[in-house]
């Protein structure tokens, strides 16, 4: 319990210096004099300051998250997909220090549990789409698309002063996205082999008359003729 507690109080601290310094206050120093704690319980409770800065991500998104997973869905998913959207660039804009350290602090093949726990949202919202016969690229493009647009938007409102941000372009960015991975309300048909592919790949694992090892083989087709014809 006291463990817990001091937990808390570390990343609080930390998430405090966030906000009111961005990531160079965030020293070890300035945290555990905050926290009123020696660097050894720190190190002891995070591994190191990467661990620490991963920590205060996933705590700076829970409030996101739970936003984000409460969003009921309803009977269109590519809607679905833009209340997404705009989900992530509000709280980018309302948390850009939090947003920065999530998404700007990148690293080859290193990626926070918070930017992984919201692409795997991300995913299941295009998986979605997929099912319903309405994407025109793969699962994969889709998403991989949506994820860079989006945080590249939000990159560049956050970097503008606040009276000058024309709320227009997310949404010009987002019906300009939707417009490319998806087939409108028109059926997979309508996008060729591509939307043919996309959809049946992404019923595959729920064709139980066919065995485990035949739905993987369709699926590694059908990922084939998307990534090809894509």
């Amino acid at each position: 319990m006291e463990r817990d507690l001091t937990r808390e109080r570390i990343i609080k601290a930390a998430s405090d210096l966030l906000t009111q310094g961005g990531r160079d206050a965030v020293s070890t120093r300035a945290v555990c004099t905050a926290a009123g704690v020696q660097s050894p319980t720190l190190y002891r409770l995070f591994g190191d300051k990467d661990g620490l800065l991963d920590a205060v991500a996933s705590h700076g998104f829970e409030s996101y998250m739970a936003d984000k997973t409460a969003l009921a869905e309803t009977d269109d998913p590519v809607e679905d997909l833009r209340r997404g959207w705009d989900l992530h660039v509000s709280f980018g804009l309302a948390n850009p220090a939090c947003y920065v350290l999530i998404y700007g602090e990148t690293r080859p093949g290193v990626e926070s549990t918070a930017a992984r726990r919201s692409a795997a949202v991300l995913a299941a919202r295009v998986r979605r789409i997929a099912e319903a016969g309405r994407l025109r690229v793969s699962e994969e493009r889709a998403a991989h698309l949506v994820h860079a647009t989006g945080s590249g938007l939000t990159f560049s409102l956050i970097s503008m002063p606040e009276e000058r941000r024309d709320p227009a372009l997310s949404v010009m960015a987002r019906e300009a996205i939707i417009a490319a991975i998806t087939t409108g309300d028109s059926p997979a048909a309508d996008a060729g082999p591509t939307g043919i592919a996309v959809a049946l790949r992404a019923v595959a694992p729920r064709l139980t008359v066919l065995s485990v090892a035949e739905r993987a083989v369709l699926a590694e087709w059908m990922d084939r003729v998307a990534t090809s014809e894509g």
